[in-house]
């Protein structure tokens, strides 16, 4: 049997891919409304609506429908009116959109290292860097190695569970400091009660095709603060000032989310809860069966966290378990499951080898072990079954 996946491509019988899509709900109706009526662009009903969903869910005043995560991420930084040459702490161990973004407007990642059991950003170096490393000058922070002023905070809540961010609310209060939560991958998780994407100042989403809902691509920005939406939304419409007379007094983006798209987004919505269920079931599942695995450790949560388990991710102690990450991902990969490992470290890639790390020491480390199994909202039992049988096999015959 054929074990080649490639996106876009037909997966092949009996392959249990890594994360897909779950369509199970009002999608087709909403859409067909949108063709029947015409709406198809970047207007219509369903784009009020699902702002007006996100904005209910998460607990927010407003949302802004965006094109993409990125470009909600690039629009957040804009309207948070981060300057060129002023840098943004980031995490290390992400997708390499949010630090893509900080470099779009031409400020500077500053990259910090990982909690090595939550994975998330260190809030405690990200305390000790700007206590430590920073001096106040003038009513600004600034980074005593690059003689830059520190503007803002982002956290990437990365993999569904949230980063301890009440330390870094803290500090960024303490010294003026904007914080703009990077959500993608934890819409629905909490942080010691509270929804992710409504700690800090301002925060964005993403529906790219293997988030906990899609809408084919799509983001969203998130915020209490009336300035920050208005010129989010400004920004994302071209700014136009007078759209008759086709006046711009900025440069503008077009970052608007189609009705279409929007249409499948309120459908994924009404099932956002029963996903999140799912993703929790398949979590405790796996943890329940690696517990006392040699070699692996479960994924895990903090007592202060509720996440969503978007990806599912374990590590693999080769010293332990007889393989590492890698060649486990080629043995699953060859016996028809798919497998991925974490982000290359983005401080170490060749557009920010260049850029200020503070005490980056846990990230390598997890980028070696960690490997994210399959957990498809829409994986079966079977299916699941199959992937704990073949890792428990495995450490068998490698121990």
């Amino acid at each position: 049997m054929s074990t080649s996946f490639e996106p876009g491509a037909p997966t092949p019988e009996g392959f249990i891919p890594l994360c897909v899509p779950e369509i199970r709900g009002n999608e087709w109706d909403y859409v067909k409304d949108c063709l029947d009526k015409g709406w198809v662009s970047s207007v219509g009903a369903f784009v009020d609506r699902f702002e007006r969903m996100t904005a209910e869910y998460v607990g927010t005043k407003y949302a802004i429908a965006t094109s993409t995560g990125t470009a909600a991420l690039h629009l957040a930084l804009m309207a948070a009116r981060i300057q060129p040459g002023e840098e943004v702490l980031v995490s290390a161990l992400t997708f390499a959109a949010p630090v893509n973004t900080i470099r779009y407007i031409g400020a500077h990642p500053v990259f910090m290292d990982a909690d090595p059991h939550t994975y998330e950003m260190d809030a405690e170096k990200v305390i000790e860097f700007l206590t430590k490393a920073c001096d106040w000058q003038n009513g600004a922070l600034i980074n005593r190695a690059t003689g830059r002023r520190v503007r803002a905070i982002m956290p990437v809540h990365i993999l569904g569970h949230p980063v301890d961010i009440d330390p870094i609310l803290e500090a960024a209060a303490r010294f003026d400091l904007t914080v703009i939560e990077d959500a993608t991958e934890s819409l629905g998780a909490r942080y010691k009660g509270r929804m992710v994407g409504h700690l800090g100042h301002i925060a964005c989403l993403s529906y790219n095709g293997n988030k906990l809902i899609t809408t084919g691509g799509g983001g969203m920005v998130i915020t209490d603060d009336p300035a920050l939406a208005k010129r989010a939304k400004y920004l994302s419409t071209q700014a136009k000032d007078d759209p008759i007379e086709y006046i711009h007094e900025e440069v503008g983006y077009n970052y608007r989310l189609t009705n279409v798209q929007a249409a499948i987004g309120c459908a994924q919505m009404e099932q956002i809860d029963v996903y999140i269920a799912k993703k929790r079931e398949i979590a405790a599942r796996y943890g329940q069966a690696f517990a006392d695995l040699n070699g692996i450790t479960p994924m895990r949560q903090a007592d202060w966290a509720e996440s969503v388990f978007w990806m599912y991710t374990m590590l693999v102690d080769e010293s332990v378990f007889g393989m590492n990450s890698r060649d486990l991902m080629r043995e699953l990969q060859s016996r028809g499951i798919q497998s991925r490992p974490l982000w290359h470290p983005v401080h170490s890639l060749t557009p920010y080898k260049n850029e200020f790390a503070y005490r980056v020491e846990v990230v390598d480390t997890l980028y070696r072990d960690a490997l994210s199994l399959p957990c498809s909202v829409g994986l079966t039992d079977a299916q699941q079954s199959r992937v704990i049988d073949t890792l428990g096999e495995l450490a068998r015959v490698t121990a």
